[in-house]
């Protein structure tokens, strides 16, 4: 259980239901008998938002859902639609791999501009800028522009991800049972991810649609998200975030300080690096799976299409069921066991050169994987003071999405001179250095407050 990292003295007078955390920092809320003026103790501790708690949270809940699906939708995308842009543009694996990399000055953007938003212009203004960012990058990428016009506006997307990201990660994984919540946000992630190659490659094979065609329905989904989470949030103020937070900004009060302080723990560090790593191999699966499976499993368009959407459907699968089991486990255990079994796994999509072992194989790579992103999310806000929450897990969101910019496109440009057969030996050993990575953690205390870099 996950107790608010306040005042040694504040203790509940009775357990917590869920070992998830049904503490936390603010607002103040007493567990002991309240007198009749409803007035809390000096003594009281903080109880944790629960998902279902009133209409207004579950529709709050819904809008980052709904988000989340765009999200996933627009990642999936890039492997259905590669082998068609680089037909259309006429361009090598290298140039066409720009589309990954451009996202990365996106959200890095947004790990800086984040916590700026949120102290100005509250959730309200996550709300409505990053829908927005979404709604413009899909309707101008329907007119199929010019390619570096094309590249320009998938910056927009990643800008508008990282504010998704950041903003929802934290505010659900400060939630009672966040670990089962955020393995639903990010299990609608994985839907959006599973339909999206279906629909995309489907449409384009089987129909008769241009590439550029499914961005209509892009540009429709994500205008459902600008209103969808603009009317949730709209009591979400910059006043009311600020009250929220008051007494955790204390003296070092400001976005910017946040940043700063978050960036001096080594928590932020090892888990921005190692999601930067998981990012990357998530992404490069799901982007050169289907030229993969194309070009060395011999398989067919449809059929290798199919293959990107078993590996998300893997992903859904696992964040809908192991958000249940990781807590059980714990966390950092779990997120540790998942990477060696997906290690496992990738041997086999290495080393045994059938479609259908293929096949499987990457889908169980998804399952594995599926829920280390939230698991990631949970340890970080259980080891890291509050206050810097929305700064710390933007920061290592944005790291992650600039790791599926940056390894897909270097992969890209290593395919281009010695063909897409070093996708699996790259991504067997981008696991091994996360593992290694994430158990430095193990060695780190519950709460990283005094521990900083």
């Amino acid at each position: 259980m996950a107790f608010s990292r306040g005042s040694p003295a504040a203790r509940p007078s009775s357990p917590p239901s869920s070992e998830s955390g049904e503490y936390r920092d603010t607002p103040e809320i007493s567990t002991a008998s309240e007198t009749e003026d409803d007035a809390p103790p000096s003594h009281a501790v903080n109880v944790a938002l629960r998902w279902n708690e009133s209409k207004s949270t579950i529709w709050k809940l819904t809008a980052t859902f709904w988000c989340a699906m765009v999200m996933g939708a627009n990642d999936a995308a890039y492997g259905a639609i590669i082998p068609y842009l680089e037909t259309y543009y006429q361009k090598s694996y290298t140039v066409i791999s720009l589309i990954f990399l451009s996202p990365f000055v996106g959200y890095a953007l947004s790990a800086i501009l984040s916590n700026l938003i949120h102290q100005n212009l509250g959730r309200r203004g996550i709300a409505v800028i990053a829908p927005s960012c979404h709604v413009t990058a899909f309707a101008i990428i329907s007119t199929h522009p010019p390619f570096p016009v094309l590249v320009v506006f998938y910056v927009l997307i990643g800008l508008g991800s990282g504010f998704h990201n950041a903003a929802w990660n934290v505010w659900i994984g400060n939630m009672a049972n966040s670990n089962e919540v955020l393995g639903f946000f990010h299990g609608f992630y994985g839907i959006g991810a599973t339909i999206s190659p279906l629909v995309a490659t489907t449409l384009i094979t089987k129909v008769g649609w241009q590439w550029y065609s499914y961005y209509y329905l892009m540009t429709g989904g994500a205008a459902l998200a600008l209103i969808y989470t603009a009317a949730a949030f709209w009591d979400e103020t910059s006043n009311k975030y600020q009250q929220e937070n008051e007494s955790l900004v204390g003296d070092a009060g400001g976005a910017l300080s946040q940043t700063r302080a978050a960036l001096t723990h080594k928590v932020t560090w090892i888990c921005a690096v190692f999601l930067f790593l998981y990012g990357g191999i998530e992404v490069a699966i799901g982007g050169w799976i289907v030229v993969f499976m194309t070009n060395v499993r011999h398989g067919g368009a449809f059929e290798s299409g199919m293959a990107e959407t078993g590996f998300w459907l893997g992903i859904t699968v696992g964040r809908f069921v192991l958000g249940f089991v990781s807590p059980r486990i714990g966390e950092k255990l779990s997120v540790a066991i998942y990477i060696l079994f997906a290690i496992a796994l990738e041997l086999i999509f290495w080393l045994v050169p059938e479609f259908i072992v293929s096949a499987v194989a990457v889908s169980l790579v998804g399952f594995f994987m599926g829920t280390i992103f939230p698991g990631v999310v949970i340890v970080a806000t259980r080891m890291l003071p509050r206050n810097i929450h929305v700064a710390a897990i933007g920061f290592a969101a944005a790291f992650s999405m600039g790791g599926g910019a940056v390894f897909p496109f270097m992969i890209g440009a290593i395919a281009q001179a010695k063909g897409v057969t070093i996708l699996q030996p790259i991504l067997l050993a981008m696991l091994a250095v996360a593992l290694g990575i994430w158990t430095t953690l193990f060695r780190l205390p519950q709460r990283e407050v005094s521990h900083q870099v």
